[in-house]
């Protein structure tokens, strides 16, 4: 890919906007699954809990998460209105347990200790001001809540050509140094490696990723 196509789709994987949007969220639900599926198998969901997902993109795994426990409330949060309405279209027969807000990325618009579980994957490479944004997270979550924050590797993460353009990379002692100068006291580090095909479609890949569960 041309330079000028690279960092068009680091700008779409950032915040998807309009056609070419909807083709990256489909992009990102096929090629993010794995992970997906991942963080929200660490959560340990438990029937009544509401949880609370950072960067939904178009929710196509929204199904099989809310078949894991019974009366589970969902809500997803995008800083994409691109996002926000292909969520919300895909996940229409779910609107009594789901909802999908549309925010500005840096302030969580929810009241302190708001939810029993929150989760994001590939997410945090936008993050404007991290430590503040974990702050955030640390106070709508409840005083004995999970947070589970999912990653690619940054020396896995290199080797992708598009993420030279606004990403910013971390590896897990950077992640846990970062995770470390917020509220957070807890945390625990697992890594998983699996085989994707990578987002430029031209080959598969061994992406290696952390999986964090952090606690407060």
């Amino acid at each position: 890919m041309e330079k000028d196509e690279l960092k068009i789709l680091a700008q779409n994987l950032a915040n998807p906007q309009g056609e070419k949007g909807i083709e990256i969220g489909e992009m990102m639900n096929a090629t993010n699954i794995g992970m997906t599926l991942e963080s929200i198998k660490t959560l340990l969901i438990e029937d009544d809990q509401h949880i609370l997902e950072i960067g939904h993109g178009n929710a196509g795994h929204l199904k099989s998460m809310l078949g894991l426990a019974q009366n589970i409330k969902y809500t997803g949060v995008d800083i994409s209105e691109t996002m926000h309405q292909e969520a919300r279209r895909l996940n229409k027969e779910f609107e009594n347990q789901a909802e999908f807000i549309l925010y500005e990325g840096r302030k969580l618009p929810f009241e302190n200790q708001t939810f029993d579980k929150i989760f994001t994957v590939n997410t945090v490479y936008f993050w404007e001001d991290p430590v503040a944004f974990l702050n955030e997270i640390y106070r709508i979550l409840k005083d004995d809540g999970t947070f589970v924050l999912t990653f690619g590797q940054r020396d896995f993460m290199e080797k992708l050509p598009f993420t030279a353009y606004d990403f910013t990379l971390y590896n897990n002692d950077e992640m846990e140094q970062m995770v470390s100068r917020s509220h957070f006291k807890r945390m625990k580090i697992s890594e998983r490696e699996e085989e994707i095909k990578s987002k430029t479609g031209e080959e598969t890949i061994q992406r290696i990723y952390t999986v964090l569960t952090i606690k407060k």
